[in-house]
């Protein structure tokens, strides 16, 4: 904010208001129109939803103002020497409590018959008529177009007093300063000469006395949040609020209680010049001087200094920031749009990428619009399925209108978005804050989403380390949840994700089918959630895949099994979870005699095996095959094409809120899996050999049980190291632990039955028990006694007392007088017995 120092004090006691009507003139009574007095009610009471909007509503009322003036000023060729601006001043009264909050502009101003015309009269602001006149093409930023936004007033103050001041003109060479008042429940308003004459050089001032449940207005940083949050884009020109504060300055010359500073005493230098010249001397001689220098320090030990209280008082601009939106693109550089992203949204880091634009909506409204890429996902996104997003501020003609889109909020994926849309025109509704058609946020939420598309695909291709950094922000996880969401957006998102696979960093889906092998007609894809990718490559499920050079997609995200849920083909390809059953390579059709005839030898081979293991693990796999997918791994157990696979269990399992029919759906998937075992593989060859030692016996002849057991110790083993290696849990953790260290033992040649020293030491003794108070029941069948129950008080706010914190921490730094180009000071100017409490206003632009 921009700080401008005053050289003079301006009084806060002021006896009467500044335009009060005092002397002068004799006003003119008006009675408001017939039902103007009950629609001002309402509009009072009932039209605007929160007071807060006041100050948005007479800001942009000063705007239309400075720039009705300023299209005059262009096209009459009429001679401008006052600057520009608005001001606000709140002024307290720090004696009778209350206080009044006083705004001016230094736009057209208006004679008495305007201010009868335009505040006395509803839905008559002048605006239209005006626009009319000066042919509605010269260029103005009129906001005003209800004649209610004056009337917003009496939402915060009991009374009302508006001088104006129009400029010299050939009918009215020497106009004269003429004050509007009104108060909240009166039926009628005058209008009067001002007696304070002409106190403006030209433009308005609205004087706001505030009723008791409106002084909170009267804190500096209230003001500040409403202005940053309405009105700091819509006037290019300067706004300003007084402000000031109390600062400890030293005592000058003439002030009670100062005292001149003493002259230094020169003991000191002469005593070092002694001390050189005496280095040969005595130890006496020195202890002498170190007690000279001590009496030297002593006396010139520094007074302190007596202060005094001073005010200082400063004009801050509150709209340094100017609307950035509304340039030319090329006109920008990306510093200014870091710094305004970094002001506006009041983000520590940069942000990741932006993109500026406008656009027509076809129906006749333009808008411009920009928004930002935050360089990280707020945290709490993925706490709440719905969209809960007021990042996206709509405002008309550089007016906040509001960030709340209602229906037409952006869906979940986009919602973290930071992006400001600014129409030309656009149909409010009568307090401005809503408005009467979404059909334009509609529209502008479809083309905030494709333009988001299209700036992430030329980033994507332009440059791939800065696409790479979005990615890794956590950018991918929201375009898959936009695939998901959004099936018209489906396939446009989709070509923008990027996949790490077994062969390389990053693919595209399109990347991913120019590499296909010949024949093959599946994308190849295998899920892990948390897994690193390197880790899932290494899986048993792509051992075969991997060894032939076929690529295969890895999924580690959340959202990536859900995603391809939903996406069974891409661009006339299958999806093929290499996790489950039915794996093809596609070339099965080359050599397809000898294959069929290989599995059915090894399934004939090693059918007792199978039907062992199937017997064995029937509690958790619903059937045994010969694998097609192992190289040197011995088994592995896969998902049927009806079950779940381990990373899709594992996903359902984190999901609490479950009923019993989701349950028993869940328990059935579980078990639909096939163990599938290599027949190359040593393990399983020995494991065929082992039952078959078992079961050679003659007939009638019992089997070993030691054999027996050993076999059914090794095949569960085997069978839970499968799960393992899979990714699925085991059913009982501990039994299979148990196994694994009898196998050790048996290995290590140590006894399966020794076990281990179980001594330890006992906790100390109990302490003697301290016997509990019983604790008498309440009687709640006895009469309720209404006269003894404590009033609760109301929770304690600590918010405010923060703000009023945060603001004495944060106070502006007190500044010097302004450099050169800087605005002029104000100036005090006083008139007989009234002070008042209003200066001359800082200059600002010139025309």
């Amino acid at each position: 904010m921009r700080v401008l120092s005053t050289l003079l004090l301006i009084p806060l006691f002021v006896k009467v208001l500044a335009q009060e009507k005092t002397g002068g003139g004799p006003a003119t009574k008006h009675d408001y129109q017939s039902d103007v007095a009950r629609m001002r009610k309402i509009v009072i009471e009932s039209l605007y939803s929160h007071k807060d909007v006041f100050l948005r509503e007479l800001v942009s009322n000063a705007n239309d103002a400075i720039e009705k003036w300023r299209i005059l000023a262009l096209k009459e060729g009429l001679e401008n020497n006052n600057p520009l601006n608005i001001t606000i001043k709140l002024v307290p009264d720090e004696v009778k409590g209350g206080g009044k909050i006083i705004l001016t502009d230094t736009g057209i101003g208006m004679t008495p018959e305007e201010l009868t015309k335009n505040l006395g009269t509803l839905a008559k602001s002048g605006t239209a008529e005006f626009l009319k006149a000066a042919n509605e093409k010269n260029g103005a930023q009129l906001i005003g177009q209800f004649g209610l936004g004056f009337y917003s007033s009496f939402l915060v103050a009991s009374d009302v007093y508006v001088a104006s001041l129009p400029p010299p003109t050939k009918e009215n060479p020497d106009p004269v300063q003429h004050v509007f008042a009104s108060s909240t429940d009166a039926t009628s308003f005058e209008v009067y000469r001002d007696p304070r004459g002409n106190t403006l050089q030209r433009g308005t001032e609205i004087t706001l006395v505030l009723k008791d449940d409106s002084l909170k207005y009267l804190m500096e940083y209230k003001v500040k949040d409403l202005i940053e949050k309405h009105s700091a884009f819509s006037t290019a020109h300067p706004i300003y609020l007084y402000t000031s504060r109390m600062d400890d300055v030293p005592l000058e010359e003439g002030d009670e209680g100062y005292e001149p500073p003493k002259p230094k005493k020169e003991k000191k230098e002469k005593k070092e010049e002694e001390k050189d010249e005496s280095e040969e001397k005595k130890e006496d001689d020195e202890e002498e001087l170190k007690e000279a220098d001590e009496e030297e320090e002593e006396e010139e030990e520094e007074v302190p200094v007596k202060t005094k209280k001073v005010k200082v008082e400063n004009w801050v601009q509150l709209n340094d920031q100017p609307p950035l939106w509304t340039r030319d693109p090329k006109s920008i550089n990306d510093t200014e749009y870091i710094d305004f992203y970094r002001a506006t949204y009041k983000e520590p880091n940069d942000p990741l990428a932006w993109h500026h634009f406008k656009g027509d909506t076809g129906s006749g409204t333009s808008f411009r619009a920009l928004f930002y890429l935050p360089s990280a996902i707020p945290q709490d996104f993925w706490n709440s399925p719905k969209s809960t997003s007021e990042s996206v501020r709509l405002y008309v003609k550089r007016v906040f209108i509001t960030n709340d889109l209602g229906e037409q909020a952006l869906p979940k994926w986009i919602s973290w978005m930071k992006a400001i849309i600014d129409a030309d025109d656009l149909p409010l509704n009568v307090s401005r804050e809503t408005l009467q058609s979404t059909k334009f946020l509609s529209q502008a939420k479809q083309v905030l989403i494709k333009r988001l598309i299209q700036l992430l695909t030329r980033i994507a291709s332009e440059d791939q380390a800065k696409f790479k950094r979005i990615m890794k922000a956590g950018y991918s996880a929201l375009l898959k949840l936009g695939a998901v969401e959004s099936a018209k957006d489906r396939t446009k998102i989709l070509s923008i994700i990027r996949f790490k696979t077994n062969l390389r960093e990053s693919v595209t889906l399109d990347q991913y089918i120019e590499k296909k092998r010949k024949g093959q007609d599946q994308m190849f894809y295998l899920a892990g959630v948390g897994q690193e990718p390197d880790d899932l490559a290494k899986s048993v499920f792509v051992e075969k895949l991997t060894a032939r050079g076929y690529e295969v997609l890895l999924f580690t995200e959340p959202m990536d099994e859900i995603l391809f849920s939903q996406v069974r083909d891409w661009k006339d390809m299958k999806l093929q979870d290499v996790a489950k059953e039915g794996l093809k390579f596609g070339d099965e059709d080359e050599d397809k005699e000898a294959e069929e005839a290989a599995l059915k030898e090894a399934t004939e081979k090693y059918q007792p095996l199978i039907d062992y293991l199937k017997e064995e693990g029937k509690e958790m796999v619903s059937g045994v095959q010969i694998s097609n997918r192992l190289v040197t791994s011995p088994c592995a157990i896969v998902a049927s094409q009806q079950g779940y696979s381990s990373n899709m269990q594992r996903l359902l399992a984190s999901q609490h809120t479950q009923d019993a029919q989701q349950k028993m759906i869940q328990e059935w998937a579980r078990k639909q899996r096939v163990l599938e075992i290599n027949p190359k593989s040593p393990l399983i060859q020995g494991l065929l050999a082992k039952w078959k030692q078992v079961n050679d016996v003659e007939e009638g002849e019992e089997k070993d049980p030691e054999l027996v057991e050993e076999l059914k110790e090794v095949s569960s083993i085997l069978i839970d190291g499968a799960l393992v290696r899979s990714g699925f849990d085991v059913a009982d953790a501990n039994l299979f632990f148990y196994r694994v260290d009898r196998v050790l033992r048996r290995s290590l040649g140590v006894s399966e039955t020794a076990e281990a020293d179980a001594t330890v030491k006992p906790a100390p003794e109990e302490v003697e028990a301290v016997e509990t108070p019983k604790q008498e029941l309440p009687d709640l069948e006895a009469d309720e006694d209404l006269s003894k129950v404590e009033e609760f008080e109301a929770p304690f706010d600590p918010s405010e007392q923060i703000r009023m914190a945060t603001q004495n921490f944060m106070k502006e730094p007190e500044t010097v007088a302004p450099e050169d180009g800087a605005p002029d000071l104000p100036v005090i100017n006083l008139e007989d017995d009234v002070a008042s409490a209003e200066a001359e206003k800082p200059a600002h632009d010139e025309l």
